[in-house]
């Protein structure tokens, strides 16, 4: 008897230390589980740069979008674009935008553009013209102004690279006073009058508008300016002698 009863109290505390083995031992296989919901949250932690990363290559087409449009959705440039530089054709005729305009007319859809744009053409050895076109593109105005300007091209007379004499040209409201200078003076002339100057191919002249400041009749006034011009030889001839 005494034996048995060794036997069963050596047992039990071998019975108990198994226990607390499997206690001890349960947690750490729950550790495991308990990490697995923070490896999983890790890519969605990830994937949230690349999601807070869409709205910033958006940023910039609102941006764009914001430029050109202004109080009301209207564009900023109320004018239209800019005028472009003086250019060269392939046969020698000079071609300069002087002014573009843009027009809106508000229908039931919404507002439709057009544009008008005033050129003025000139070879630069005494033929110059004026044109006028109208359109709903720009590059189509300028197109119907150029050859409108290319027919209306009319001779003037010059004294070498200056004006025979000072006149006055008239328009509307406009007034041009323009003078003959000495050579090396340039071209002391602006807005439409220059450009006139330049495409008939005066490079002296001392030009100041006296009226209207309308781009359209400044450059007409410097073009029947330019028309009443008279050489010495014709007045002598004119007079008979």
């Amino acid at each position: 008897m005494a034996e048995e009863e060794t036997k069963n109290t050596n047992e039990a505390p071998a019975a108990e230390a198994e226990k607390v083995e499997t206690a001890a031992a349960a947690p750490a296989e729950e550790t495991p589980k308990e990490a697995a919901p923070a490896e999983a949250a890790a890519p969605s932690a990830a994937d949230k740069p690349a999601e807070a990363s869409a709205p910033a290559q958006e940023a910039p087409k609102a941006e764009g979008r914001n430029d050109r449009r202004g109080p009301g959705g209207r564009p900023n440039n109320r004018r239209g674009p800019k005028p472009a530089a003086p250019r060269r054709e392939d046969d020698g005729i000079m071609e300069k935008v002087l002014f573009i305009n843009r027009c809106a007319k508000v229908v039931k859809g919404g507002r439709r553009f057009s544009f008008s744009a005033l050129v003025v053409v000139g070879d630069g050895a005494g033929k110059v013209g004026i044109g006028f076109g109208k359109a709903n593109e720009v590059a189509e105005c300028i197109r119907k102004a150029n050859e409108a300007g290319r027919r209306e091209m009319e001779s003037v007379n010059l004294v070498k690279d200056t004006i025979p004499h000072e006149i006055i040209g008239e328009f509307g409201g406009s007034r041009v006073l323009m003078r003959p200078a000495a050579p090396g003076t340039g071209l002391i002339a602006g807005g439409g009058v220059r450009a006139v100057a330049e495409a008939a191919g005066v490079k002296d002249l001392l030009a100041k508008s006296l009226g209207s400041s309308n781009p359209s009749n400044v450059a007409k006034a410097a073009l029947e300016g330019l028309r009443q011009l008279t050489l010495k030889e014709e007045i002598l001839q004119a007079r008979g002698k």
